[in-house]
């Protein structure tokens, strides 16, 4: 089972270690599984940028990136060379440690599902 250790931009929030995460789970399910607050609004099917994190590592554990999410994260907050989207980050590996940071939500128009 897959581990994902999440950090926090906003001010306050502690680091959440997720443990026993299956392959095919996606960082956007990981944290709802966890009670971790990421903002996503179309439904998981890449067609906006409210899910974006940060991947610090683990990032060849993960589905590849595609050019429609390439295109959504050009159009978030603060994109850098390790931006992806939430829900297009399928894990694919059992034995991955996954470490991703979540930008600040509160600037964020989104909503919790």
């Amino acid at each position: 089972m897959a581990t994902v250790k999440f950090t926090f931009e906003e001010k306050g929030l502690k680091p959440v270690l997720a443990e026993n995460v299956s392959v095919g789970d996606t960082i956007l399910d990981v944290t709802e599984d966890f009670g971790i607050h990421l903002n996503h609004n179309c439904g998981e099917v890449c067609a906006c940028s409210t899910c974006h994190v940060y991947i610090e590592k683990g990032e060849d554990a993960l589905r590849e990136i595609i050019d429609r999410e390439e295109d959504f994260i050009d159009r978030a907050i603060n994109p850098r060379i390790e931006s992806r989207l939430g829900c297009q980050c399928e894990i694919l590996e059992a034995d991955a440690y996954i470490e991703v940071h979540i930008p600040d939500q509160s600037g964020i128009i989104g909503h919790e599902h």
